[in-house]
């Protein structure tokens, strides 16, 4: 063989190497660390969706729910002030719609008044 000495598959490690690592500390049998490697995250911290969405065709609107992305890197306790948020200015936008006056209702073009 070439190379590092690889124990056959199905061997059992020496009881004296197994003692000789214990004895290095905790971490002896952990992949050594790297001088600027990132941390494992944590599989409980917050994590983006990146759900991918279309544009609505309202400035206003596409504004707001782009806000929700500001979710993803918080914690659940802030998720509620950003929902609220955006909910309350979605409200505003549907409710501005409603006030906005209609084209005027078109006047009858004949009078029915003179029947014969």
């Amino acid at each position: 063989m070439t190379g590092p000495e690889a124990e056959p598959f199905g061997t059992v490690p020496d009881a004296a190497a197994e003692a000789a690592a214990q004895a290095d500390g905790p971490t002896a049998g952990a992949a050594p660390a790297v001088a600027g490697a990132l941390p494992e995250p944590d599989p409980a911290a917050p994590a983006p969706l990146h759900v991918v969405r279309a544009p609505t065709g309202d400035a206003d609107v596409d504004v707001l729910l782009d806000r929700l992305a500001d979710a993803d890197h918080l914690a659940t306790d802030g998720h509620v002030e950003v929902y609220e948020d955006v909910h309350r200015g979605l409200r505003d936008a549907l409710t501005a719609l409603d006030a906005q006056p209609g084209p005027p209702v078109p006047l009858p073009s004949h009078s029915n008044s003179n029947r014969s």
